[in-house]
């Protein structure tokens, strides 16, 4: 097959003439910083608060428990989530999500500047940021392919990635030092990024209205189910992320190798929070200026073995810098495996149902993430930390095998353009 032409392929400048996606890129980026300032606030806290009267291992559970309280949400929410992105206006529901954020960061900063956060609240305001975000993730995935023209996409998408991981980076940093005074600092910076985020989208020009498909909501729910069912590729895709991912969870355990096994503390947790998304935005820059246009599958099948063999470096380090190095490679790994499952869902979607599988998307994402925290902080209870986190590096690298046999069309899955 002949390479796609330069006119089939706009270079990355291209992008920078779309105004009202400059626009959702920086909604992207600065919801994103916020998000990260906000997880390791809470997860900081959480652990704090619990080892005042809890063990190291008890205090872990505890830190992967933000995770399930947020996650339990999603999985409830997600599909009429989908359904909602798909019928009404995708720009106003962002703008309600930022609202929910908002108020859940508010809280928290108003209980800890009083002294009075406690175990419970985190709990409870996890599940509503979990609430918030269900409907969050479908909205503003089926959002930004309506901003930019179709050959366009796969840029656009590699960029997408660019927005969060160099958020992830600076992020972790910032909110160590924002913890190391006070999570209370951490929480009031992140009420003023998400404000920023919701104008950002306030100012998109474009319409956010899907055109909307006839039928009941159950029936648009369950066409959607369908969909991502029959198209085994996507549903591979989506599916080897959850796993690799709930299994090889090792950044859920950060706050208790910062604190006791590395002894670093909050500043050197922000330090290994950002080891992931520096990898991550170094691959992402590479995809933004060189795109992946063959041999997709076998790169997703790479990234997710290397992911599970750097999570068992990880584990196995007892010096900041491998530690550091080993989390940068698995960002990276990650990153690469992120890009191609991406691209291949949006680009086979068409857009009056980007809302439903990009909801069906999400609770996988959702689940992988949310509860490969809750996973990591059962396996630490019985294992400890080195060992769930070993534990779950194995995993990884076990599931990519399997799914390499189970689904050999994505495993042979050629060009994304």
């Amino acid at each position: 097959m002949a390479e796609p032409s330069p006119d089939t392929v706009p270079s990355a400048r291209a992008l920078l003439k779309e105004r009202d996606y400059l626009a959702f890129w920086v909604s992207r980026w600065t919801g994103a910083f916020a998000a990260q300032i906000q997880s390791v606030a809470m997860g900081w806290q959480m652990y704090a608060i619990a080892r005042q009267t809890h063990s190291v291992s008890e205090s872990a559970f505890l830190v992967g428990m933000i995770g399930l309280s947020a996650f339990i949400p999603v999985f409830l929410l997600t599909l009429p989530a989908g359904e909602t992105a798909d019928r009404y206006d995708r720009k106003k529901v962002l703008l309600f999500c930022y609202a929910g954020e908002i108020a859940t960061v508010l809280t928290l900063a108003v209980a800890t500047w009083q002294g009075r956060a406690s175990v419970p609240m985190l709990l409870i305001v996890g599940a509503l940021f979990g609430a918030a975000r269900a409907f969050f993730n479908p909205a503003n995935t089926a959002l930004g392919p309506m901003l930019v023209p179709r050959p366009l996409l796969p840029r656009a998408i590699a960029w997408n990635s660019l927005a969060w991981q160099t958020a992830s980076i600076i992020g972790p940093a910032a909110g160590g030092l924002l913890v190391a005074r006070s999570p209370a600092y951490a929480y009031f910076t992140t009420f003023v990024l998400y404000g920023v985020a919701a104008f950002c989208t306030v100012i998109i020009r474009k319409s956010g209205q899907p055109v909307v498909n006839p039928g009941s909501r159950w029936q648009l729910v369950k066409e959607g189910l369908a969909y991502v069912w029959n198209q085994k590729i996507v549903f591979g895709a989506i599916s080897l992320d959850l796993f690799a991912v709930l299994l090889g969870g090792a950044t859920a355990l950060l706050p208790v190798f910062a604190r006791d096994v590395l002894h670093i503390g909050a500043q050197g947790f922000g330090v290994l929070r950002s080891g992931p998304a520096i990898g991550a935005t170094v691959v992402a820059l590479l995809l933004a200026a060189r795109p992946i246009r063959k041999k997709a599958g076998l790169f997703m099948f790479a990234g997710v073995a290397t992911f599970g063999a750097a999570t068992c470096v990880f584990a196995l380090s007892k010096v900041l810098w491998l530690s550091v190095a080993a989390l940068a490679v698995l960002g990276g790994a990650d990153m690469l495996s992120v890009y191609v499952r991406q691209t291949l869902v949006q680009l086979v979607t068409p857009d009056p149902m980007r809302g439903r599988v990009a909801a069906v998307s999400s609770v996988f994402i959702g689940a992988s993430n949310e509860l490969g925290e809750f996973e990591s902080g059962v396996v630490a209870r019985f294992l400890g930390p080195i060992g769930a986190a070993l534990f779950g590096g194995v995993g990884a690298l076990a599931v990519t095998g399997l799914w390499a046999a189970l689904f050999p069309a994505l495993r042979k899955a050629d060009r994304l353009e």
